[in-house]
């Protein structure tokens, strides 16, 4: 299920075909799609992948569980620090990594089975991958080990999410998920020193 139209994410649109990393990623991608489809119109399945993908747009479900958590261990600056923090990473990722791919998705508007909204950037990385893994080491940073767990499930499941809804290749989401690695590596590293 693919659409063959061209995607609009900045000065040159991507035309299908253009992008592509190579045959090995290819096939990893379509064993990934393959394996997902397995699980694709299961309601359980749909429910918690599509609502993940949805509350994890523009890093909401970060920024939610900064609130909180910050409430609840009275850190302000914590709340402040991971907002800023992801602020930056999404605007380095989006407006600099992915022009630097402009990867076509594997369809435009997601799963037709699926109703997620339309991105606007262009495939590789994954910036809900990115966000994610890079949230889940910040937050790990100030945490103990056991809401680090917690912390990267989430990202987990939320990487897992984008190419569930067809709006990620597997690939984008593993290079996503790298991307946030080393990005979170010196993200921690400030915030720790911002907000200890």
């Amino acid at each position: 299920m693919t659409d063959s139209a061209p995607v609009d994410v900045g000065p040159l649109p991507i035309v299908p075909g253009q992008g592509h990393l190579g045959p090995g990623v290819d096939a990893f991608d379509r064993r990934v799609d393959e394996l997902l489809e397995h699980l694709r119109g299961h309601p359980l399945a749909d429910l918690v992948f599509t609502n993940t993908t949805h509350v994890a747009d523009f890093s909401m479900i970060w920024h939610g569980i900064g609130i909180v958590r910050g409430i609840a261990k009275r850190r302000p600056d914590q709340v402040i620090v991971l907002a800023a923090l992801l602020g930056a990473e999404s605007l380095l990722v989006n407006q600099g990594i992915k022009r630097l791919f402009r990867r076509e998705r594997p369809t435009t508007t997601g799963d037709d089975r699926l109703q997620v909204r339309r991105p606007s950037t262009s495939s590789f990385p994954s910036g809900h991958a990115s966000s994610a893994v890079f949230a889940a080491m910040v937050l790990s940073g100030w945490d103990g080990p056991w809401l680090s767990m917690l912390w990267f499930k989430i990202a987990a499941v939320v990487g897992i999410s984008r190419a569930y809804v067809r709006i990620h290749h597997g690939s984008d989401v593993v290079g996503g998920a790298v991307v946030g690695l080393v990005l979170g590596l010196a993200g921690r590293r400030i915030a720790r020193r911002l907000a200890p």
